[in-house]
């Protein structure tokens, strides 16, 4: 059995996945102890969920195993018949996705989604709505019997998510693979989330491959850290030591990307390009990261440079001449308070309510209606940055939805440029479309797939008269320039860009009119650190160029702090707590604002962490 005699549950030896020669994963070796996490850490592309497509054998095609093995148990994974894998993965192997959302039917209730996986866990069908409720139990959902009849859509995402858990501990397996299951989710729900699962894992003595971009999370929850560089392992060892001592350039660069919650505000150091794609691994024999390290040398392009042991279970990929460099990726300049001029607010919203009345039930009873907004007020001056934050379901989204004019106000008033735009419904959108612009959370489908990149930042050009295609690609490479985007991706199809550069498609299309002011809904979510902090960058310097204003909706509360001069904190739509940055986030009064501060891991090790600690608690 996996586990026994202490042997590891997941054990890789020289693992290798090659597309058409070009090796995507490259000799890597490590394992998994019972009851231990591993964490995978790296930017999108650096192979950490190509590892569980190797385990669940969902490679896409074209990508094959082509070296090494992948021991469960003492059973080559890769060798195994299809059969027996099958009766392993689900139950001695399990996985919590990414994206609950898209794992489970929506066509299907909770209650028999769970159950066709009791089915298949050979659970008789006696015992299976006892278990189920038993399952949802632990994973502190409430009342788990109505949630049996309910369709994913009818939960939250975290709700969700916790019964992907339920399902995932639900054969007691040895082994789970959690692939990113926090990402997006708001600072006390991936708390809530990391404290169940964590919980489960010691209850259960089950081992967990988490797979992560978050450093500073991983180094919270797991035992050890691999971090991967374009399917390379660049350092790896106890995630304490890591974290507090990473010695590779690329763990160094992560680290100085992400911006903390507390100590001076300093202006992120950045990665330049992106990660090389897999089309261009095969020309890259020596260390993948070498055109992006600040450190390199001549041997770096050469030849791949060997894990060296550089403490007590800590090895790093790297030569000796640049592991005894202490130069890398540092923070910059201290970030200085921009002087308002006392000009009038491009906005102000003043009471505003929103209230979503209830839907009739079959009988033709209505149910009761929600007030998603109550009596909110917030302005932005020019050149000022403010900051929404609160949880899922908060109200934040709705607030930017209705200053935008995407739905209308059930009651208050929304002044743009002094003008109140909910009382002059004809001019309400020239006013606005003059004024500000919204900037989306997914660019994927903020962003029409059929349209290249000139005609997609342009796009508002098509309403002004005399605008033609020589006066458009001029402004288009203005706004490539200015968002730091190559000016031959003007070309190219959303397709074809990477994560990062959608989204600055997305914020130079929104700046092709010369707004006064952005509204920004969740545009890091879900990012990697390095991307991220290229994004956040881009938002100071336009301040500083072009004097414009944000409206900055987010539930990570370091980017904000990073950002914004003032913030607001929604809870249940109505804002409990405002005020300057650093005295709301540095010395919060109101008890929610203090619960959203908690739930963020701190930098500093010593510091204990409440979920982790309820977590070792139940």
């Amino acid at each position: 059995m996996p586990g026994s005699s202490g042997s590891p549950v997941l054990e890789a030896r020289g693992l290798t996945v090659s597309l058409r020669g070009a090796q995507v994963l490259r000799d890597l070796s490590f394992a998994v102890k019972p009851g231990e996490v591993l964490g995978l850490v790296g930017e999108s592309g650096a192979g950490k969920s190509m590892i569980g497509r190797v385990i669940g054998r969902t490679l896409p095609q074209g990508f094959a195993v082509t070296g090494g093995s992948l021991l469960f148990g003492g059973r080559d994974l890769v060798g195994l018949e299809a059969e027996p894998l099958r009766a392993l993965l689900g139950d001695r192997i399990a996985f919590i996705p990414q994206e609950p959302l898209t794992a489970l039917n929506p066509v299907l209730t909770i209650g028999q989604q769970f159950g066709e996986h009791l089915e298949r866990l050979r659970v008789p069908r006696g015992l299976r709505r006892d278990r189920i409720v038993s399952a949802l139990t632990d994973v502190r959902l409430r009342d788990p019997a109505a949630l049996l009849e309910l369709y994913p859509f009818q939960l939250s995402g975290g709700m969700c998510q916790r019964v992907m858990i339920a399902m995932a501990f639900a054969s007691e397996p040895a082994l789970i693979v959690a692939d990113e299951p926090t990402t997006a989710l708001d600072v006390s729900t991936q708390a809530h989330i990391v404290q169940i699962i964590r919980g489960m894992q010691r209850d259960h003595r089950t081992s967990l491959l988490f797979i992560t971009h978050d450093l500073r999370l991983a180094s919270r929850v797991c035992d050890d850290i691999l971090v991967l560089y374009a399917g390379d392992i660049v350092e790896q060892g106890p995630a304490r030591e890591v974290s507090e001592r990473p010695r590779h350039p690329y763990t160094r660069a992560l680290q100085a990307s992400n911006p903390p919650l507390g100590g001076t505000r300093r202006r992120l150091a950045t990665l330049p390009d992106q990660m090389p794609g897999i089309a261009g691994f095969a020309s890259l024999p020596g260390c993948r990261f070498a055109s992006r390290c600040p450190i390199r040398d001549g041997a770096c392009a050469s030849a791949v440079p060997p894990l060296m042991e550089v403490g007590p279970r800590h090895r790093v990929r790297c030569t000796q001449g640049c592991l005894s460099d202490d130069r890398g990726l540092v923070p910059g300049e201290p970030l200085v308070a921009v002087p308002l001029d006392g000009r009038d607010p491009v906005l102000r919203v003043e009471d505003v309510w929103k209230h979503y009345a209830g839907k009739r039930d079959w009988l033709g009873r209505r149910h009761p209606g929600v007030d998603a907004v109550k009596g909110a007020t917030v302005s932005v001056a020019p050149g000022e940055f403010v900051g929404i934050v609160g949880e899922s379901g908060s109200g934040k989204s709705t607030l930017a939805r209705l200053v935008m004019g995407l739905e209308d106000a059930t009651s208050g008033r929304i002044m743009v440029d002094g003008v109140d735009v909910t009382a002059n419904a004809g001019e309400a959108r020239r006013i606005r479309l003059g004024a500000l612009q919204m900037v989306f959370q997914d660019p994927q489908s903020a962003l029409n797939p059929r349209r290249p990149v000139e005609r997609l930042v342009t796009q508002v050009m098509e309403a002004a008269d005399g605008a033609g295609d020589a006066e458009r690609l001029a402004r288009a490479k203005a706004l490539m320039r200015e968002t730091g985007l190559p000016v031959d991706l003007l070309d190219r199809y959303p397709s074809q860009l990477s994560g990062g550069q959608k989204q600055r498609v997305n914020i130079a299309r929104a700046l092709c009119v010369t707004p006064r002011l952005l509204v920004a809904d969740e545009i890091v979510s879900g990012l990697d650190v390095s991307v991220q902090a290229q994004i956040l960058n881009l938002l100071l310097d336009l301040r500083q160029t072009r004097g414009i204003g944000l409206l900055f909706i987010s539930h990570d509360l370091a980017v904000v702090r990073y950002l914004c001069s003032r913030v607001l904190v929604m809870r249940n739509g109505e804002v409990v707590e405002e005020g300057a940055t650093e005295a709301v986030l540095g010395d919060p009064r109101h008890p929610y604002t203090r619960s959203l501060v908690a739930a963020v891991p701190p930098e500093d090790m010593d510091v204990p962490w409440p979920p982790l600690a309820a977590a070792e608690s139940v």
